[in-house]
């Protein structure tokens, strides 16, 4: 019920429209590219999937980064605003609650966004490839990869949102920290945990072991996100 409370709010914020837009926009680079190189790609080796990831994905990540960043500081910059948070904390509602239903509305929204990019990549490899039905189980699990490293970020950013009332704050700070992401070395595994430069990796080419210490990771972080959302709500009752 409170997800669709949450849904229903973020229909006034523009969330919908920008996690639509911004699909649609991550969904194009492949096919944008593609159509203006499509030469130098039909002559490399791997499959349809691979070679458009690897050409195209660090691209798509960064831009569906910026939309959870973008994302969390709409969804609690309408709490903050004229002391709802506030008034929320008088009803029988806890505020731990409403955390996890942000969380879960932003999950389906990059969810929504994943299969729309899930559809462009369909479509160069058809095209451009002529790439038979065996592709989909490679996109399944290159996709479905690619949304679990999402999770980490998403409730990370939501925290870094929840815990500052002015959204310019959480905006620079999730900003900050997706072109820190860039420039971290791709090659260490340590330095990848980081939640804005995980989704970034490709599940294509990579190696099993290294696949399932990503995803014992991405557990494990999301964890301790959680605690400590679970923590700061106790604290600022404290100190409130």
């Amino acid at each position: 019920m409170n997800v669709i409370m949450e849904f229903k709010k973020a229909k006034r914020t523009g969330l919908l429209p920008a996690f639509l837009c911004g699909g649609i926009l991550a969904a194009a680079v492949p096919a944008v590219n593609m159509a203006a190189r499509a030469e130098l790609y039909l002559t490399q080796q791997g499959t349809p999937v691979q070679i458009l990831l690897n050409a195209n994905w660090q691209v798509m990540a960064m831009l569906n980064v910026l939309l959870v960043v973008a994302g969390t500081c709409l969804l609690y910059h309408t709490e903050y605003a004229d002391n709802a948070m506030q008034k929320m904390k008088s009803l029988p509602v806890r505020e731990s609650s409403i955390f996890f239903s942000k969380a879960a509305l932003l999950i389906l929204l990059s969810l929504f966004v994943l299969i729309i990019e899930a559809g462009a990549t369909v479509f160069c490899s058809f095209h451009w490839f002529e790439a038979g039905t065996d592709i989909y189980t490679e996109l399944c699990n290159s996709y479905g990869y690619a949304f679990l490293l999402m999770l980490p970020c998403i409730i990370l950013s939501l925290l870094i949102s929840a815990a500052s009332k002015n959204m310019w704050v959480s905006l620079g700070i999730g900003v900050v920290c997706v072109f820190t992401a860039t420039l971290l070395p791709t090659d260490s595994f340590l330095l990848s945990l980081f939640p804005f430069a995980t989704p970034f990796q490709i599940f294509t080419g990579t190696d099993t072991v290294r696949v399932m210490h990503y995803i014992c990771a991405v557990a494990a972080e999301l964890v301790i996100f959680s605690l400590a959302e679970l923590i700061m709500i106790k604290i600022r009752r404290y100190f409130a």
